[in-house]
């Protein structure tokens, strides 16, 4: 079995969307750290979708499954940045 194809449709999603709402947080922007992170919370707040092939997956969605899936995706980003923010505002009071 050749394991190393399987990998979760979401991560490169996120990872892409984290990327392009980066620019609207330019105090995160240039930390990599913080911006796994965000990807980290967005991507635990999306189901898994484990493929071997990325067209696969679009191939067996329709396009109410895909726009569900681009809006699940951006309110996950949308979500993770403003949670890691207060998290990390939280602890810069301590």
């Amino acid at each position: 079995m050749d394991s190393a194809s399987i990998h979760n449709f979401y991560e490169k999603v996120v990872f892409s969307a984290v990327q392009e709402q980066a620019g609207n947080y330019p105090h995160l922007q240039a930390n990599s750290d913080t911006l796994a992170d965000i990807a980290c919370v967005a991507l635990n707040r999306l189901p898994p979708r484990y493929i071997r092939h990325d067209v696969d997956f679009a191939f067996f969605q329709t396009e109410h499954e895909r726009a569900e899936s681009e809006r699940a995706v951006q309110e996950a980003v949308e979500f993770a940045f403003g949670f890691v923010q207060a998290r990390n505002a939280m602890r810069a009071r301590r």
